[in-house]
């Protein structure tokens, strides 16, 4: 029998028999059993959106000499 095992970004299947026998190589890791990890999916509005959203400052305008022809 397969276990799925996940550390938040990568996804491995391994039999149950080596899962349990390296149990304490897989935790080090950071994986664990793929039933246990609930993703919860929360839904967001258009305004929580435009509240995160940074407004940039305008870059200021570097003023140069003019070069005097001589």
């Amino acid at each position: 029998m397969d276990i799925k095992l996940t550390n938040g970004k990568k996804t491995i299947t391994r039999s149950k028999v080596q899962y349990e026998a390296n149990i304490n190589h897989f935790t080090k890791r950071g994986f664990t059993p793929l039933d246990k990890v609930k993703k919860e999916i929360k839904k967001t509005t258009l305004k929580e959106v435009t509240d995160k959203v940074v407004q940039f400052k305008p870059k200021k305008k570097k003023t140069r000499k003019k070069k005097w022809n001589n």
